[in-house]
Parts: C-alpha cells; structure tokens; sequence
C-alpha cells in the first residue's frame, strides 16, 4: 500500500501539473477553446495506460505458479527500477525547463492562427504524449508493486495517492510559490530510490528461485518471528523497503549498494572534487 500510494502521490501530482501548465498557459494566450482538445488527449492516455496494465496482469496471471510468470515478474522488478530511476534524475535535472519546453511545443502545435483541425490534433497529441508517459511510467511501477505484494493492498494504496495527489496539486495550482515544490519532489525521489532497491531485491531473489544466480543463497538471519513478511505490516514495510524477514548476503548487498549509491547522487551527497586555477603556463591542481 505504501509503495503505490507514494507512486500515485508523485505521479499523479506530476501530471497534473504538465496538465496545469498547458491549460493555464492556453488561457493565457486566450485560447481557452482548445481545452477539451487538450482534456482528450489527458483522457486517451488514461485509458491507454489503464488498459494495457489490466490486460498485462490478466495475462501474466494464466501463467500463475510457472517459470514464464517468475521471468516476466524479474523483467518487469528490473525495468521498474531502471525506470523509476531514470525518471526520478531526469525530473531532477528537468525541472526547471518543464515549464518553458511545454510552452513552446503548445506554441508549435496552434500554429500561426489555432483554429485548424490540426491544431486541434497537434494539442490532444501534445498532451496524449505528456501525460501518456507518466501513465506508462505508473503502470509498470504497479505491475512491479502487485507482483511483489497484494493487490488489493496495492490498489488502496493507488486510490489514497491519487486522491492526495489531486488534493495537492490543486493546493499548488491555489497557492503557487507559498509551497516549495522542488523540496517535495526532492523527498519524494529519494524515497523512491529507497523502493526501487525494494524490487531490485525481488528480482534478485526471483533470479535466485530460476537458478540464475547459485550462490550467496544461505539467509543471513530470520526476522520473522519479530515481523513476518506476508502479515499486513510486513506487506507494506516489504513492498516499500525491500523487507525479508530471511534475506541472504546478495539480497542484502544488492539493497545496501543501490541505497548507497543512488540516494547520494540524488541528493548531492557526492564530495566534489574542487579545481584550483594553476599559474599561467601551469596545470590545474586538484
């Protein structure tokens, strides 16, 4: 529950603000018109990302019980954690352009007069795109979550972020620069690298259970009398944080280097190096 409640919460507020950004930038112009051409486009994506993620689980559970289902769970853990990864960087370093690229590519997409059908297919694709890719982005993040943990614990928590998620997003749209957003996608991907390293362990043990990876298979110590892995607490702390209540070294290496890594880079943790100016005719000292 909490691993998709802290997905919707940050995608949802994501795509309500590219959302946001082009319907208050068409008004703006005073182009007000195009805003069902816009609100199809945000529609078409929805349904798209919903669709292909239910008949993607509907189709993996035929397999249930076989080797197919486990391989498809690891590439789906995997591609997750690579995703999510790169997105959360990606809006890092992209944050702050976000807001111009869209303006231009809507100024693209009218054209000279924004009264021609084109114009009208241009802006519906513009946000099909936009939207479309956090729609995709938050599938594959579910399909990872509900393989690892419950659905219905899942699907919970998805409902509660999303209704957060609009709640915040029209907080923002009201309160502007009041609200530090940069500071709250910034907590928010580094607990997100904190749950990609979750199902990088979940694809570690599943390549473990397929044979790929004999070895370091002994578990370390059992936890389970304390929190058991498949109670209700249990479910949320592994689906978020990787918990195992019998974790083995590599399980545990491969959880401890991600965090490691991943999180200070996000923050900016890493000890720069400082370049001192060298005399005319000399070199850079480091």
């Amino acid at each position: 529950m909490a691993a998709t409640l802290v997905i919707f919460l940050r995608e949802g507020i994501e795509a309500s603000m590219i959302v946001a950004i082009l319907l208050a930038y068409l008004d703006r112009i005073g182009q007000r018109r195009h805003f069902p051409d816009v609100l199809v486009g945000v529609g078409a994506a929805l349904a798209l990302a919903t669709g292909g993620g239910v008949a993607a689980y509907y189709t993996i559970r035929t397999y249930n019980g076989s080797d197919v289902q486990t391989i498809f769970e690891t590439c789906t853990f995997l591609v997750a954690a690579a995703v999510l990864t790169y997105m959360t960087f990606w809006m890092r370093n992209h944050a702050r352009s976000i807001s111009s690229e869209l303006r231009a590519r809507t100024e693209a997409a009218l054209g000279a007069d924004g009264l021609s059908s084109g114009a009208r297919r241009s802006l519906a694709l513009l946000a099909f795109q936009a939207v479309g890719r956090e729609g995709l982005e938050t599938v594959v993040f579910t399909l990872a979550i509900v393989f690892s943990t419950s659905a219905s614990g899942a699907l919970l928590g998805a409902a509660v972020g999303l209704a957060v998620a609009l709640a915040l997003a029209f907080a923002i749209y009201r309160l502007g620069k009041n609200l530090n957003v940069a500071l709250f996608f910034k907590v928010l991907g580094a607990l997100l690298m904190v749950f990609a390293a979750g199902l990088l362990v979940d694809a570690v043990e599943n390549m473990q259970q397929l044979g790929w990876l004999p070895f370091l298979r002994q578990p370390l110590w059992n936890s389970g009398h304390l929190l058991a892995e498949d109670s209700a607490l249990g479910d949320i702390v592994h689906s978020f944080f990787g918990y195992v209540s019998r974790p083995n070294p590599l399980e545990l290496l491969t959880w401890a280097v991600y965090v490691a890594a991943a999180v200070t880079a996000f923050l900016g943790l890493w000890p720069r190096l400082r370049v001192r100016r060298a005399p005319a005719g000399g070199a850079a000292v480091r």
